[in-house]
């Protein structure tokens, strides 16, 4: 069979390894027989049921499309680019808010040449100021003296983007420092039933629909602003929370309202996945950009404060999802889920723009990459704007470094058009010719989940099959960079290890030319 195309057809490799799978647990308790996003975890489950369950999980849409980004940014960018906090108090005056260069057409154009898919804007980051013209807060862009008042950076933002091809995300923090001081966040109030949008003086909107959920005081200014958000800056494929508390005494805790955030954001944005304090995607558990070398989208998690979704170990495991891992987390394990990974780091050393600081180097960029879209996760690389407005030339310069340098890296693919054959379990690719090769790219049909726990690549040479790498995960994305090339006509994919059948939808073979 000749592929004449970059990748396998989607399941072209039906069955590299099969275990075969039950519908009921050794206990006689029922598994799902339909594949989900999430499956229930049982006391009694056995180690054998925890991997059976672990390969019956299946991503939603919405995470299948997020999945495919590889490549996504953030925009850092309010009240801390004039005053030079990473943390802001709250008590700024909005009037420091003058970026009197803006050009978000700029920053769209900058991401687009580096590489990247969608960027996501803080339009309120812990301060709380907000870079829209809120209804529910004087702490916006409406009370600077920026264009008379009329400034919408998330309007800007928004259209810009999509002008220029990218998707659209939008951070808005749970933690609060303005509405603390105004006494709304943390006041200790019960959760009530609300209407939501909560129309206010003067407000001349005709919802066409409005939504009753459950939420404390600030709950529901949260809400509030999340529907003016996702109603009025057209559509949004992520929406970004995080689970940071204000800058407040340890007896003011505020419990977020998560499931009545996420019924809003699946109500006005079905499609945009919730990160990474959220059901679609999780935080990697550190912020230099490095998932772990066996990455899995299948991994336990728990509920906890109305719904939030969170790990059934702790962040920072070194393993999140083998079957070690499964059986280790199993006390505290409400579901197994998919629960992919996203990468966070900056180009910077802040968060926020500071002069005095410069991008990583194209070679730590790199080493990112594959850190992060090599193992199976997606890459968010946040870019500040300065206080003009716009992207550091700098920085510019360097995500088109960084783009150039991936390009390098990953060339043509030499096993597009090859011909390629499956037979007991192996994937063999005859590339026609001898070829050098020091990159190998696999990649699963993640919509039959995450199959694969251990692998071998190889090559006939001297007459025998070599092992040139091996590895254990794969996923959405594995990127193997072999430290020598190997020169070979006949390449071959030999599974080793797997929770079920396996459907690869890559096998590409690189010569990098850097």
């Amino acid at each position: 069979m000749t592929v004449s195309r970059r990748t396998f057809v989607a399941g072209s490799v039906s069955a590299l390894v099969a275990t075969g799978l039950t519908t009921t647990s050794a206990h006689g308790s029922p598994l799902p027989a339909e594949p989900a996003y999430r499956i229930p975890v049982s006391p009694d489950d056995t180690p054998d049921d925890l991997v059976r369950k672990a390969s019956q999980v299946r991503p939603t849409a919405r995470q299948i499309t997020w999945q495919q980004l590889e490549r996504t940014a953030f925009l850092h960018f309010g009240v801390n680019t004039f005053t030079g906090l990473e943390w802001g108090t709250g008590d700024e005056d909005p009037d420091v808010f003058q970026p009197t260069g803006l050009d978000t057409d700029q920053w769209a154009r900058a991401l687009r040449d580096g590489g990247f898919k969608l960027a996501i804007l803080t339009v309120k980051h812990h301060d709380g100021f907000v870079l829209y013209p809120s209804r529910y807060t004087d702490h916006s862009v409406a009370a600077s003296s920026w264009r008379a008042g009329q400034g919408d950076v998330l309007r800007s933002f928004a259209d810009s983007m999509r002008r220029y091809g990218l998707k659209v995300g939008v951070y808005i923090s749970p933690a609060d420092e303005n509405q603390y001081l105004h006494g709304v966040y943390a006041n200790g109030s019960a959760r009530s039933t609300r209407t939501i949008p909560t129309l206010v003086d003067g407000d001349d909107r005709t919802p066409p629909t409005t939504y009753t959920l459950d939420a404390t005081d600030y709950g529901a200014h949260m809400l509030n602003q999340i529907y003016e958000v996702l109603t009025e800056y057209g559509p949004v494929d992520e929406v970004w929370f995080d689970g940071a508390q204000g800058h407040i005494p340890p007896d003011k805790v505020e419990s977020y309202d998560w499931d009545s955030w996420y019924t809003l954001v699946r109500a006005l944005a079905p499609d945009a996945a919730i990160a990474v304090t959220g059901p679609d995607l999780r935080w990697v558990g550190n912020e230099s950009g490095l998932a772990r070398e066996d990455e899995w989208s299948v991994i336990p998690v728990k509920e906890n404060q109305y719904g939030r979704t969170d790990w059934a170990l702790s962040y920072d495991t070194p393993d999140e999802g083998s079957r070690a891992a499964l059986v280790a987390a199993q006390p505290k394990t409400d579901y197994l889920q998919w629960w992919p990974a996203e990468c966070d780091v900056s180009i910077r050393d802040g968060w926020f723009y500071h002069a005095d600081q410069q991008p990583k180097s194209v070679q730590q960029l790199t080493d990112i990459y594959f850190g992060s879209v090599g193992r199976n996760s997606v890459l968010l690389l946040n870019v500040p704007p300065d206080t003009d407005g716009l992207l550091a030339a700098a920085d510019v310069t360097r995500l088109r470094e960084f783009r150039e340098r991936i390009d390098r890296e990953l060339p043509e693919d030499l096993a597009r058009g090859a011909r390629t054959t499956t037979s007991d379990g192996v994937v063999t690719v005859d590339l026609g010719a001898v070829r050098a090769v020091d990159r190998v790219r696999l990649a699963e049909d993640i919509r039959h989940g995450q199959q694969i726990e251990g692998f071998v690549v190889e090559a006939y040479r001297d007459g025998a099959w070599r092992e040139v790498v091996a590895a254990g995960t794969v996923g959405a994305s594995r990127i193997l960079l072999l430290q020598t090339a190997v020169r070979a006509r006949r390449w071959r994919l030999r599974v080793t290890a797997a929770r079920s059948a396996v459907h690869i939808s890559a096998f590409g073979l690189y010569k990098s030319q850097v």
